[in-house]
């Protein structure tokens, strides 16, 4: 079914270490060729060069998508019961971190509650998938903020002004609108990944979790859209699009006359982002960073920096560190860099509350057409 070719590829780039190859190979179903020659094949010095260039493991993509999992799983079941991941799926490589922030929802909508019901459970066994198929190779969950850095992102969109607090479990409608900061992210993030995985049994398992993703994000643009929320909804869309490069991509929940309850392109095609974009949103900061916003000090493995920094061992670095772009940062906060952009596209994002907005929506047709908000 496989040629060496493909195996040889597969293997070499699927994890960081022999130990990690190995597990990987027999996940992949390909023990029948041995693992030992699969190995010599895969690890001469010309060929390591040739995958080296090629860009990131299989490893380091998949642990980058932990990363982000830990971020959900965190968000999801700390709405529920103000409890967090156990400790048995936290731990790793990389710097441990702990979760600031998170208190149970005072849900009002039974339907909305057992949507964060459901989705905190997928988010959790998604944590739990990937440690186990990455085994020694998985990361730690990394420090993480889900207080302050709602407010952060709050004061960004223009839904409250600087100095008001945000507190994102305060109702369900402030929880729906956390979650959309995430979902979207999530499915974008993965449809960007997937290109890169070469091991074929591991991009299956991407797919997956992509479908599984994007299931979530319908969900909460749909809640959102059925309270109302399609304004502060663009707003964070926005916000979101100033974050990850000069593109207009990002879409709202649509307006009050016509839904877009499914953000893609004139094809029908969802859209992608790179690791780098993904980061720069929940940095919260549009420059090239290593930490920030929801990760105060970055996230674990080698894909660590935002925008086009190249990828770093390691990861996860004391904010403020030499080498993160941002020496000086206060660690005990989220990033408000964004915050500080003054009169950029962080601020006209706000500015979507209060005056008429030119946004692309689809048509029933498929074309993209300009309308006012």
């Amino acid at each position: 079914m496989f040629d060496q070719s493909f195996i040889a590829k597969a293997i070499s780039r699927s994890a960081e270490n022999p130990v990690d190859r190995r597990r990987f190979f027999r996940a992949a179903g390909l023990t029948g060729l041995g693992v030992g020659g699969a190995t010599m094949l895969a690890a001469t010095p010309a060929r390591a060069a040739t995958m080296d260039m090629e860009g990131p493991s299989d490893s380091a993509i998949l642990n980058f998508a932990l990363n982000l999992e830990y971020l959900e799983a965190e968000f999801y079941l700390r709405a529920l019961d103000g409890q967090g991941l156990p400790d048995d799926l936290v731990g790793g490589t990389g710097t441990p971190g702990g979760v600031t922030g998170g208190h149970a929802v005072p849900f009002k909508t039974k339907a909305i509650e057992q949507y964060a019901r459901e989705i905190a459970a997928d988010e959790k066994a998604h944590v739990a998938f990937l440690r186990t198929a990455l085994g020694s190779a998985a990361v730690s969950r990394p420090s993480i903020d889900i207080g302050a850095s709602f407010t952060a992102a709050a004061v960004a969109a223009g839904l409250i002004k600087e100095g008001e607090p945000f507190d994102v479990y305060e109702n369900e409608d402030n929880f729906l609108l956390g979650a959309f900061i995430f979902e979207d992210v999530g499915v974008t993030a993965y449809k960007g990944a997937a290109p890169l995985i070469d091991n074929k049994t591991f991009l299956d398992a991407a797919a997956g979790i992509l479908a599984v993703e994007a299931y979530h994000a319908g969900i909460i643009r749909t809640s959102l859209y059925s309270k109302d929320l399609q304004v502060p909804a663009l707003a964070i869309s926005d916000a979101r699009d100033s974050l990850d490069g000069p593109d207009d991509l990002d879409q709202g929940i649509g307006t009050t006359d016509e839904a877009n309850l499914v953000p893609t392109d004139a094809n029908g095609l969802a859209f992608s982002r790179t690791p780098g974009q993904v980061l720069n949103i929940v940095y919260l900061n549009p420059e090239p960073v290593r930490s920030g916003g929801f990760f105060p000090n970055g996230v674990n493995g080698e894909l660590n920096g935002s925008g086009n920094l190249a990828p770093q061992p390691g990861g996860s670095m004391p904010s403020g560190a030499p080498g993160t772009g941002i020496e000086g940062t206060n660690t005990s906060g989220p990033d408000l860099g964004l915050i500080g952009l003054g009169g950029g596209a962080v601020l006209a994002a706000g500015a979507a509350l209060a005056v008429q907005h030119q946004k692309g929506t689809k048509t029933a047709a498929g074309t993209t057409t300009a309308q006012s908000e």
